[in-house]
């Protein structure tokens, strides 16, 4: 664990959403440090990505979502954001380079990127071991590199909260390490604030400094292995995480919940 008692802050104070009679989310108190990976897990429709939204300020709330610097003065943040999924014509003729010149830079794909522009991609793309990726066509990529690409946007410019939303759902084990690995990189190299909602627990927990159970309020933090080791999420997770009892007697836990 990292000693953030001295970071910048997001403070999240008796947040509450509502959609009509349903409630959302409802009173959640939160802070998340700078230089720390959290990881949010729960259930479906526990209000994970609604509280990646509130906190991105696109989701009416009740109560606050604040942004402080070390010295404890309200600032405004820099964001990045990689959403759950994002659609991609997969026959699309267009690179890497023109669609993240296209998304960053806001000009038309056909113009393609000015080599000042390309060797901002570049630079980029390598933050998260991607740069081999610039002269690939989208419909080309593999799920974790679709990924390190959204990852690298996200990153431009370099954010102070950085917020993934399952990302690495359509990843295979060695992928989802290696996405974990570059996020752990990008924490330490930049100092950021990394929140991660995860359905894949077993392995956000050996890289997350911190874990959130969340399902509409807040049901358990602390390390993951605080987190795991709480009777709430058993409670929450039951049957789900505990896939089968060896003929030893050790309950073995799932990861993809």
């Amino acid at each position: 664990m990292h000693d953030h008692s001295h970071s910048c802050h997001t403070v999240i104070s008796g947040l509450s959403v509502r959609a009509g009679e349903t409630v959302i989310l409802d009173g959640i108190d939160l802070a998340f440090s700078c230089g720390e990976l959290t990881a949010i897990v729960g259930p479906n429709g526990g209000g994970k990505t609604t509280l990646l939204r509130a906190i991105l300020g696109e989701t009416a709330h009740a109560g606050n979502v604040g942004f402080f610097n070390p010295d404890g003065s309200p600032t405004k943040p820099r964001f990045g954001y990689v959403p759950q999924s994002v659609s991609f014509d997969r026959d699309t003729p267009v690179s890497v380079t023109d669609c993240m010149a296209s998304a960053l830079y806001s000009r038309p794909v056909w113009l393609g990127p000015t080599a000042a522009q390309r060797r901002r991609i570049a630079d980029c793309l390598a933050i998260v071991s991607a740069e081999g990726l610039m002269k690939r066509r989208i419909g080309e990529l593999s799920g974790g590199e679709l990924q390190r690409m959204l990852l690298a946007m996200a990153m431009t410019p370099v954010p102070n909260v950085l917020l993934l939303d399952e990302p690495v759902s359509a990843v295979d084990a060695a992928g989802m390490g290696m996405f974990y690995e570059i996020a752990c990189g990008l924490r330490d190299r930049f100092d950021l604030s990394v929140i991660i909602v995860s359905h894949d627990i077993t392995g956000i927990s050996a890289h997350a400094d911190r874990m959130i159970l969340l399902a509409k309020t807040v049901i358990a933090q602390g390390t993951p292995a605080q987190v795991i080791a709480d009777p709430a999420f058993r409670r929450v997770f039951g049957h789900l995480f505990v896939t089968a009892a060896p003929a030893h007697g050790h309950e073995t836990t799932g990861g993809a919940v």
